[in-house]
């Protein structure tokens, strides 16, 4: 009893610090400050703490690993995005904008556990016989950590086409402007006013693309780190379902989905790799796969297909 009302201790503070702390990452969007930004660093070493506590105090009182059901998954997903924002930054790199994608992540699959599902699916059961194996850690840990590191990519890239669009956008009409100007005829002064306006957009269009060259970076070592994850997943999948079903593969939904996932990932890396893209192009598949994530992970499970399903909706 202690254990679990533990657990609820922390599961509460925990998603009140990520929705603080993704209040603090995206105020630095607006207002870039180092004040803000080390309050959201810290904030997130906590939050980590505190998930770790109900992941801890769950797989005490409950026998078993915490990995066994959708909400225990969700949670271990929160903690892994706070574990990546959390490595990045002991690393040292200048990712002051990282926070604004992983707090955010953090932030919402916690909520989706502990708000969104129902009481009992957040229970704790005792396993069923085939998930009684050593496969489990191995299996479900690599897959979750893949799942998160992938999305943290592919958010990455889409926050690149975002960005990307504008500053192009931006030129454009700067440029059309400029040209607009000067076919009617200004004088010197109002040509030193465009000229000095031309510049600061320059400018601010250059850190844009510092900005935009950092997220592309991340997105590739993340889908890359990701890419590999989901490979081992895969593979300690298909050895433990041969000890459960007798089967290697048996295109269960949710492995045909996984399968997906991993042949547009590694399209992407091919792409960056082979053929040497980089930007827009090997951005939209990185997109492409953020949906494809989600549908492996969430949209099989909640319709209640295959041998790899939950079940909540049918």
């Amino acid at each position: 009893m202690i254990f679990i009302t533990l657990e609820h201790i922390s599961a509460h503070v925990s998603f009140s610090l990520t929705f603080v702390v993704t209040l603090i990452y995206w105020g630095t969007l607006v207002y870039k400050s180092e004040e803000l930004s080390n309050s959201g660093g810290k904030g997130m070493i906590v939050t980590c703490i505190c998930i770790t506590g109900v992941l801890v105090t769950r797989s005490l009182y409950s026998g078993h690993l915490p990995l066994s059901n959708l909400y225990e998954s969700f949670m271990f997903l929160s903690w892994t995005s706070s574990m990546i924002h959390i490595v990045i930054e002991v690393r040292g790199q200048d990712a002051w904008w990282l926070g604004a994608i992983t707090a955010p992540s953090a932030m919402l699959t916690h909520g989706f556990a502990t708000l969104g599902l129902p009481d009992k699916m957040q229970q704790s059961a005792m396993l069923v016989p085939a998930l009684q194996s050593h496969w489990l850690m191995m299996h479900v840990s690599m897959i979750l950590l893949s799942y998160a590191t992938l999305l943290c990519g592919s958010l990455s890239s889409i926050a690149f086409l975002v960005i990307t669009s504008q500053i192009n956008q931006k030129i454009f009409i700067n440029v059309k402007n400029s040209f607009f100007f000067n076919k009617n005829g200004n004088s010197h002064d109002q040509e030193k006013k465009e000229l000095k306006h031309t510049f600061g957009l320059s400018f601010i269009n250059y850190r844009k693309w510092l900005f935009t060259n950092q997220l592309d970076q991340l997105s590739y070592r993340a889908i890359g780190l990701g890419f590999s994850l989901l490979t081992i997943g895969i593979l300690s999948g298909a050895v433990w379902a041969n000890e459960a079903w007798g089967s290697y593969w048996s295109w269960d939904p949710k492995e045909t989905w996984a399968l997906i996932t991993w042949i547009i990932f590694a399209i992407y890396l091919h792409t960056r790799i082979n053929r040497g893209w980089k930007g827009e192009k090997p951005a939209i598949v990185a997109s492409l796969g953020f949906i494809l994530v989600w549908t492996c992970y969430l949209g099989v499970d909640l319709l209640g297909i295959g041998l790899h399903s939950y079940g909540w909706l049918i």
